[in-house]
Parts: C-alpha cells; sequence; structure tokens
C-alpha cells in the first residue's frame, strides 16, 4: 500500500466520504482515515451522521409516527384496527439494518471510485504530513499533496449531568433504548432534544424537556417558533423554559435532576435522562503542534470562506469549521474544497443552506429570519400561507403550520423562508432553489405550481408577499 496520494481526507462522515469520492472521481489518489471499527476490527464508514445521527434518528422518528398514526390517526380515515403496539427492540433493529446497508454502501462506492481506506486516527503534522494511528497502537505516515479534515463533532456533556450510559444518557444512548421510559427528562428543547424527545413521547413516554434559553428555538423565525412551541406542546411534550439542571444523581433506577428556575430550586424523578445540549467538534488530538493550524475560541479550525486552514495545503470542512453543524453543509463545503485542489474556482454559498427539525411536523428555514432582517435594519416584506388553507393539507389531515418568505422591500428578491408544516423539508428546498439564482417573490408568483400539492402553499405565500394571495385574506398592506 502506497504511503503517499494527492488526497489525504481524514475523517468518513457525509464531509469526509463525498470529499473523498469527488477526489477520486477528478483522478486523485485519494485516502480516507477512519478511526471507528467495528466488533471485527474493520473500519466503520459513514460517521456520526448516518451511525449515530441523521440516519438512525430519522428512521426511529418514522417508525414512532407510524405508530402514532395507527393510534391516533387512521380512525379519521374510516380504517378501524385493532389496539396498537409497539416492539422496540423490532423498532431498533430495523433501524441498525438501514444504517448497515448506507454504511456498507459507501464501502461500495469507495471500492468503485479507487479510495484507499486507511484504519486509525489521523492527525496533521507539519508540511500536509497525516500520521495514523490504529487500535493497536501502530502509527504511518501517509504524504499528501493536500491534507482535509472532516473529523466531525461529539456531544457536549455537562458537570451537572454526567453521562453513565445506563440511566444518563446522550444523543447516541437514546438511539439504542430498548424499552420505552416512562418517565424521560431531556436536557436542551434545541434540534436533537425535539427530535429525540418526539420519538419516545410518540411511543408512550411522559417526556420533560428542560431548557435553559429563555426563547424557545432562539436561532428560527420568531412566528414559526411561537407555532411550533404551540403544536409540540398541544403533543404532549413539557417544554420547560428557563430551567436551568444543577445537578443529576442515580438511584434506585431512577434519575434525580435538580434544576433552578425563576422561581426557586426544584427537584424530579426521571426513568431515564437525556442530555441534548448540542455538539462541539471533534478538534482535540487532531494536528501537532507545528502543523500550522489553529484554533478559535470555540475550538473549531479557523479557515477562511474557501476552508483553507492557516496551514498550506490543510483545508477543514463540516462540524469542525465556523457554521452550522449541518451534514449537507459539510458535503457540499467537502465538494468546494476538491474543486478547489483540481484547480477549479469554485465556492460555496453559506446564505442558501436551508435547516430541518424532524419532528411532525417538521419546521424548515433557509436564509434570514425577520428578527435578522430588523437588526440589520433591512426593509423587508413577508407573505404567510396557513396550511389548514391548502386543499391538499386538508384531504391528509396535514393542516398545522405555515409557510412565510421574506423579501427585499425595494427590489422582492427573496432573503428566506421558514416553514413550520407536513413535508416542510423538501418543501423549503424548493426557495432554496429559488434563492440560489437571486428569485423574487414575484418570480415564486409567476411560477405554476400543481395542484392539489402541499407545495402550493410555497407559491400562496410568495403571492402574499404583495398581498395577492388567492386562497386567503389578504392583509392591508401599509
Amino acid at each position: 500500500m502506497s504511503d503517499k496520494y494527492d488526497v489525504v481526507v481524514i475523517g468518513s462522515g457525509p464531509a469526509g466520504y463525498v470529499a473523498a469520492i469527488k477526489a477520486a472521481q477528478l483522478g486523485m489518489n485519494t485516502a480516507c482515515v477512519e478511526q471507528w471499527i467495528d466488533a471485527k476490527g474493520a473500519p466503520v464508514l459513514g460517521g456520526t451522521c448516518l451511525n449515530v445521527g441523521c440516519i438512525p434518528s430519522k428512521a426511529l422518528l418514522d417508525s414512532s409516527y407510524k405508530f402514532h398514526e395507527a393510534r391516533e390517526d387512521l380512525g379519521l380515515h374510516g380504517i378501524k384496527v385493532g389496539e396498537a403496539s409497539i416492539d422496540v427492540p423490532a423498532m431498533i433493529a430495523r433501524k441498525e439494518k438501514i444504517v448497515g446497508q448506507l454504511t456498507g454502501g459507501i464501502a461500495g462506492l469507495f471500492k468503485h471510485n479507487g479510495v484507499t481506506v486507511v484504519s486509525g486516527k489521523g492527525r496533521v503534522l507539519a508540511g500536509a504530513r497525516v500520521e495514523v494511528t490504529d487500535a493497536e497502537g501502530n502509527t504511518r505516515e501517509l504524504e499528501a499533496g493536500s491534507v482535509i479534515i472532516a473529523a466531525g463533532s461529539v456531544p457536549v456533556e455537562i458537570p451537572p449531568a454526567p453521562v453513565d450510559g445506563q440511566y444518563i444518557i446522550d444523543s447516541t444512548g437514546a438511539l439504542e433504548l430498548q424499552e420505552v421510559p416512562g418517565r424521560l427528562g431531556v436536557i436542551g428543547a434545541g434540534v436533537i432534544g425535539l427530535e429525540l424527545g418526539s420519538v419516545w413521547g410518540r411511543l408512550g413516554a411522559e417526556v420533560v424537556m428542560l431548557e435553559a434559553l429563555e426563547d424557545f428555538l432562539p436561532m428560527m423565525d420568531v412566528q414559526i417558533a411561537k407555532e411550533a412551541a404551540k403544536i409540540f406542546k398541544k403533543q404532549g411534550l413539557d417544554i420547560r423554559l428557563g430551567t436551568r439542571v444543577t445537578g443529576a444523581q442515580v438511584a434506585d433506577g431512577k434519575v434525580e435532576v435538580t434544576f433552578s428556575t425563576a422561581d426557586g430550586e426544584h427537584t424530579e424523578t426521571f426513568d431515564r435522562l437525556i442530555v441534548a445540549v448540542g455538539r462541539r467538534p471533534r478538534s482535540e488530538e487532531l494536528f501537532s503542534g507545528d502543523s500550522g493550524i489553529t484554533l478559535d475560541e470555540r475550538g473549531f479550525i479557523y479557515v477562511n470562506d474557501f476552508c483553507e486552514t492557516e496551514a498550506p495545503n490543510v483545508y477543514a470542512v463540516g462540524d469542525v469549521v465556523r457554521g452550522p453543524m449541518l451534514a449537507h453543509k459539510g458535503s457540499e463545503e467537502g465538494i468546494v474544497v476538491v474543486e478547489r485542489i483540481h484547480g477549479k474556482q469554485a465556492q460555496m454559498n453559506y446564505d442558501c443552506i436551508p435547516s430541518v427539525i424532524y419532528t411532525h411536523p417538521e419546521v424548515a428555514a433557509v436564509g434570514k429570519t425577520e428578527q435578522e432582517l430588523k437588526a440589520d435594519g433591512i426593509e423587508y416584506k413577508a407573505g404567510v400561507f396557513p396550511f389548514v388553507a391548502s386543499g391538499r393539507a386538508l384531504a391528509s389531515n396535514e393542516t398545522e403550520g405555515m409557510v412565510k418568505i421574506v423579501a427585499d422591500a425595494e427590489t422582492d428578491r427573496i432573503l428566506g423562508c421558514h416553514i413550520i408544516g407536513p413535508s416542510a423539508a423538501d418543501l423549503v428546498q424548493q426557495v432554496v432553489i429559488a434563492m440560489e439564482f437571486g428569485s423574487s417573490a414575484e418570480d415564486l408568483a409567476l411560477t405554476v405550481f400543481g395542484h392539489p400539492t402541499l407545495s402550493e402553499a410555497v407559491h400562496e405565500a410568495a403571492l402574499a408577499v404583495d398581498g395577492q394571495a388567492i386562497h386567503i385574506a389578504n392583509r392591508k398592506k401599509r
């Protein structure tokens, strides 16, 4: 096996494996270093996303929602079934099968494209060299024309609630539970907490979410966040804002959690406690002191707009660099970097990166929120269309939520789109495409949308930007 490569990628998550495949497709001799191994000592590809993140969580979200539908919603359609029950181990086994198919698929793509997999932990040395230490402690050195760091992220740990893997668990542990907890505590009401809380809440757990922030989903548009809070509370999620956890102790098979609120200290007991307060970059021990790579104050690898580190020919992409920790953001950064290595003047449009919360209904957004535009002093106009006015949404009993589009008041250029509702993740992508091409709200308004479809809500929101929606009463523009 050669130790000289055109490109060496550290990490095989969405940012890493996409970069490696793209580099190989462009004719570069490519190696991908991965430290995860299975019980047999073979490399486990796919990173957090495929193994313990995006994919397994969506599998459980879909399974749990089908259970909810069988128990609560099928009767509305005239479908009569017996009392529904859940086989949690079978649900987890299905999730594992999906993960295995996808990770095995990456291995097949690597083989097809000629990417060499190097098992071990990668560490960048001076001169674009990579030291790899395998599971037995043996080291080897790879020489690279260019290095791409795509090491991903890990769950944030907090001192008041140390994870023990059994009663106090992180997001990974929450995907492995073999039974439904009677009472489930979740520290953090962000994206991860809401998705995991939704899974186990649908299956019958009493879910209490303890969020230190005073505002719910502060990164989302305020109107959408308020609607989300109302919907999730109606679903049974007990979301408590301004609640700071101060301690957690396991005793007699229960977790006793202490927390403070505006009215003092409190204690509650749970069967399981999930710590879901976010993720941090996996940047420790990734490079030597003389490599030339630097970290910012939050532990992210410092890069410029083209993902170049301060070390020559060394790049970093995905969760280890600034910006949202999103698999698709990392994948696109990986492609941009590889194309630049290959001599193309590729660049990333960070204004058009969608974000999604895969609850039900889904929450999705791209671009600027109203509060951001106000803070920046940008004059804007907004159009909102509720799904309750959509014929397709009514037909499928999916009427909660809305589509909101904001546009520049003078130029009409679309600045953002915010959705809570059915298929929000797919609907927002239509606006992402429009924004990528610099479209105006009028451009969307003049586009023909199929009927009856959920996407008509996007069309109507674009019409509503100028008070021209057809299927709702328009607000008078000032």
